[in-house]
């Protein structure tokens, strides 16, 4: 028998109290039920803190109250339909699960496997995952899945390949190689905050440009390592159910037409994106605007553009190899598309009104201004108090796992705070990033988790909460080391972030204004 390491023991022991736990629908019931408890407790005795921007009192308000209570039954449907990772799933999963029920996906995946060499599946995959956050979300209900189906056709265990895609789709709220969506959501919460100070400060969507890139270009060779040095090894090999095709296996005739098609009609759907965006009175960009933000309707879009770049390259696959014979074929396999994702929309349902009622009950916006004021408090140097920005960020995913939900309430307070201490609110924006994109991956309140923990469960059926945790976390430990080393050398070097986008906030110069004398 192997002896095995202490690193290997400590992840044994989580997934072992992991898989312990209820499934994440009942532990969101149950942390409903510990919120209404705290919030009706701090309501009582009168917890409240003081924005220090605009001076606002908030007070934790308890979930028992009367008008709370009708807006939770009122609001209801509203507040299942208004989550957002809800909508990101279902939309994509509707031309996603066309292209992958016509076999698309497959022969996709199996052409890629026979021109990639096995040892660089991971990195490329890390790549992807990196690159995915131009489409928001949909890098968790796409990327994840086909990983697996890409480590499974090369003989390698798919759940590393799906962990491996999962930890850096949520490297890429800090990783991104190029600003995306992302950077204009949550940039556009800095803006607001800025102007609690300086009103003539304007969002800049490359300002965190080079500093995201280079944190991609060390999350890859870390996650690299970490997936064939600690994560590959602990699952152990994995053998290929009969009948399943490895890399080997030639594509059909009929595929290879399909590819084809899928590929003419994915450069169609590219095209129009860019007729949409760069042509004449083009709808995704604004005119009106005269800097970066122009752009915000096209990194908007992209979702939607997912969306109809799978199903027409579907479309096109099934058409030219035989799978769609008749239009009903399409409204079948979204149909059956839409029926897998059940479990999820359960589970959206309570994730949506914890999300909600936490911030019904302001406890999260307390907890945010609480611990700002104590890193101010503690006279730390620039340095320090940024990576102390890093590591509360990377406590509150514990909690809220929205990365613009934490900005949301955090920004107001850390921005105009640290631009008092002479920080650009772009380097603020930064190192609150690089704590959102560590501890939340290994937190089974993760939005996309329990999402993450079916598409494991297809190739690994007995998998459970606590297999997933132990398997992240080696990503968690390494990522977070790289946001810590990361902060804190760019706060040494005081390097820019971005293009116009410097290290030091310089409050603006005073208009000076002639006197007439007589």
């Amino acid at each position: 028998m192997t002896k095995r390491s202490p690193a290997q023991k400590f992840l044994d022991q989580i997934e072992r109290i992991g898989d312990r736990l209820p499934d994440p629908v009942f532990i969101f019931v149950w942390l409903i039920g510990v919120l209404v408890v705290a919030s009706a407790a701090c309501a009582a005795a009168g917890l409240s803190a003081v924005n220090p921007g605009n001076q606002e009192v908030l007070v934790a308000k308890s979930l028992l109250a009367p008008e709370t209570v009708r807006t939770l039954l009122v609001e209801m449907p509203k507040t299942l339909t208004g989550f957002a990772p809800l909508g990101y799933v279902l939309l994509v999963m509707l031309g996603a699960g066309v292209a992958e029920r016509v076999g698309l996906l497959s022969a996709a995946i199996r052409g890629l496997v026979r021109i990639t060499p096995d040892r660089l599946l991971a990195p490329v995959i890390i790549l992807i995952g990196l690159l995915s956050n131009q489409a928001a979300d949909s890098g968790f209900v796409v990327l994840i899945p086909l990983a697996g189906a890409a480590f499974a056709a090369a003989g390698r265990h798919p759940v590393a390949g799906i962990v491996c895609a999962f930890a850096s789709c949520v490297g890429a709220f800090a990783g991104n190689p190029t600003p995306s969506q992302f950077d204009a959501l949550i940039l556009g919460f800095t803006e607001p905050a800025v102007h609690l100070l300086d009103p003539t400060w304007r969002v800049n969507l490359v300002g965190n440009w080079w500093f995201t890139a280079a944190s991609a270009a060390l999350f890859v060779p870390v996650g690299w390592w970490v997936t064939e040095a600690i994560v590959e090894p602990r699952l152990g090999p994995w053998k290929a159910p009969e009948g399943h095709r490895l890399s080997d296996a030639p594509l059909e005739v009929g595929e290879r037409r399909g590819l084809v098609w899928a590929g003419i009609a994915v450069l169609g759907v590219v095209l129009l994106w860019v007729w949409l965006t760069l042509g004449a009175n083009a709808p995704l960009r604004d005119a009106a605007a005269s800097d970066m933000t122009q752009w915000t309707p096209f990194f908007r879009s992209l979702v939607a553009g997912f969306f109809v770049l799978f199903l027409a390259a579907g479309v096109a696959f099934g058409l030219a190899a035989g799978t769609i014979t008749s239009h009903r074929d399409i409204v079948r396999y979204a149909g059956e598309s839409m029926a897998s994702m059940a479990p999820y929309i359960v589970l959206a349902f309570v994730a949506a009104h914890f999300i909600a009622m936490f911030n019904w009950s302001n406890l999260g916006a307390i907890l945010a201004i609480n611990g700002a004021e104590s890193l101010k408090g503690g006279g730390l140097p620039l340095p320090v108090l940024l990576i102390g920005v890093v590591l509360m960020t990377a406590v509150l995913d514990l909690f809220i796992g929205s990365a613009s939900a934490k900005w949301a309430a955090l920004a107001p307070v850390l921005v105009p705070m640290l631009m008092l201490l002479g920080v650009s609110p772009e380097m603020t924006t930064a190192a609150y990033r690089m704590g959102d994109s560590t501890v939340n991956m290994a937190s089974p309140l993760m939005p996309y988790f329990p999402l993450v923990l079916a598409f494991c469960q297809r190739w690994k059926s007995d998998l459970g909460v606590g297999g997933l945790m132990s398997s992240v976390i080696p990503y968690s430990l390494g990522f977070g080391l790289v946001a810590l080393v990361m902060t804190g050398l760019w706060s040494v070097m005081e390097w820019p972030t971005g293009p116009g986008a410097p290290f030091h906030y310089s409050p603006p110069a005073p208009v000076a204004v002639s006197v007439a004398t007589s």
